[in-house]
């Protein structure tokens, strides 16, 4: 074998769920000549914003047996559950605390570097990059204690915006940094009425947090719940892809009757319909994609990304009874007063405002608006030097099928490539594990075979 420092060199900036995956993938063939370095800025490797949580509240919207790190061993989180003595073997469908599966993912972490200590393959930096420059031969990451890294090529697995949009300035990220002590009846108002609310909201409960709280998005719609089914079966040529998104609504309104009649209910529907997502959404114009994300997706993430049944039902309840208050409406304005904040709401359908007070606006809208104004620095620097660029709808950065980033002229690079929800623009659905894992190990196909 020639020396250590020839060898193909990648570096994932981002050590957190979608980082820790790529990581798994590119090392899992133990003869594979590479070296991989991970860089992350916070206090641990594998959790990241989604599994940093220390709340038991906070469990996996997705049952065990779809959370495992590699897509063909679908069981193998599962069987470190029972290893570790936190499921038993007859219940795969248990939805345990997020805090868990970041334990897993740190697990799968530790037995890397276990079995790279001698050769090498693995190293992992705590620091935050700040930049990635490419060179004749790779990349160089500039890091923020002045160092710099070099390696053959870079892959992006930044994972979800940690700070609010521009247009939310008022408002802050939920997360265990950047939420601090509030009063038990301190009015608080929500941007978002999904998942991440209902997380928001159960964090506040759990700190004895008695005061109201709306939640406003533009149709106000809560997510549904996750129920025992039977996925129809599905075929590529039954799916009508490249037509006008009206079009495949009424299709898919009509499988779902269809479906029904025959016994079944709509989430046989969209559970079929999973492995042909990103397909579905590749092959629409970027008009239809626009108005999906303004019109339908919505409606679309409700039915698709559900609530475990228990965390459902006290939900349920909590809007029963008015200790959540959903409100379909869009934010006008926010003022700044003495004691909080002013929001000016504008309800669905009508053209009345009515003005909303609260000490703390939390920020569970989800997708940013505009990536180019986001918080990351790797992200911000690549769009400013034009070696990347946002994606037609702005939602992510531009990439090509193999994950490689598309600089300002549209051409794809060699050395940098994004995964995970940086790439939902070209992928849509790539926010969750069980996609995420899939992308990760095409990458790893492409970059080292």
């Amino acid at each position: 074998m020639t020396a250590r420092a020839s060898l193909p060199s990648i570096i994932i900036i981002g050590g957190g769920a979608s980082g820790i995956l790529m990581a798994a993938h590119l090392l899992r063939g133990n003869d594979a000549d590479i070296r991989v370095t991970i860089v992350e800025k916070g206090p641990a490797f594998g959790k990241g914003i989604a599994y940093s949580t220390t709340l038991p509240d906070h469990v996996l919207n997705v049952s065990a047996l779809g959370m495992s790190a590699y897509a063909d061993d679908p069981e193998h989180f599962f069987r470190w559950l029972v290893e570790t003595g936190q499921a038993t073997p007859e219940n795969p469908a248990v939805y345990v605390p997020r805090r868990i599966y970041g334990e897993y993912l740190a697990s799968v972490l530790a037995k890397l570097r276990g079995q790279e200590a001698t050769t090498g393959r693995l190293r992992t930096i705590a620091e935050e990059c700040l930049s990635v420059q490419p060179t004749a031969s790779g990349v160089e990451v500039r890091l923020a204690n002045g160092t710099s890294i070099v390696g053959h090529a870079a892959i992006l697995a930044v994972g979800h915006e940690e700070q609010p949009s521009p247009d939310h300035a008022f408002a802050i990220r939920p997360g265990p940094e950047s939420d601090t002590p509030l009063e038990a009846d301190a009015p608080v108002l929500i941007l978002g009425t999904g998942l991440s609310m209902v997380d928001m909201w159960l964090s506040l409960e759990s700190r004895g947090h008695r005061g109201p709280v709306v939640a406003v998005s533009r149709r106000g719609l809560l997510p549904s719940v996750h129920r025992k089914g039977n996925p129809i079966r599905l075929d590529r040529a039954d799916i009508p892809l490249g037509t006008e998104l009206s079009y495949f609504v009424r299709w898919f309104r009509d499988l779902v009757r269809a479906t029904e009649n025959a016994g079944g209910n709509w989430r046989d529907v969209v559970d079929g319909l999973r492995p042909f997502n990103q397909l579905i959404w590749q092959n629409w114009p970027v008009s239809a994609k626009r108005r999906f994300i303004e019109h339908t997706k919505a409606w679309w993430d409700i039915h698709r990304h559900r609530m475990p049944p228990p965390i459902h039902e006290r939900v349920s309840e909590a809007v029963s009874d008015g200790r959540i208050r959903l409100v379909a409406a869009k934010v006008i304005n926010v003022d700044q007063t003495q004691d909080g904040y002013a929001a000016t709401l504008q309800p669905r359908h009508t053209t009345q405002t009515e003005i909303l007070r609260a000490t703390r606006i939390y920020d569970c809208t989800g997708i940013v608006s505009d990536l180019s104004t986001g918080s990351n620095p790797v992200v911000r620097s690549l769009i400013d030097r034009g070696l990347a660029r946002p994606d037609p709808l702005r939602i992510g950065l531009d990439v090509g099928q193999d994950c490689a980033v598309l600089n300002g002229d549209g051409i794809p690079s060699k050395r940098l490539y994004a995964i995970g929800p940086l790439t939902r623009g070209a992928f849509l659905e790539i926010d969750a594990i069980p996609d995420i894992r899939i992308q990760c190990a095409g990458v790893a196909r492409h970059l080292v075979g």
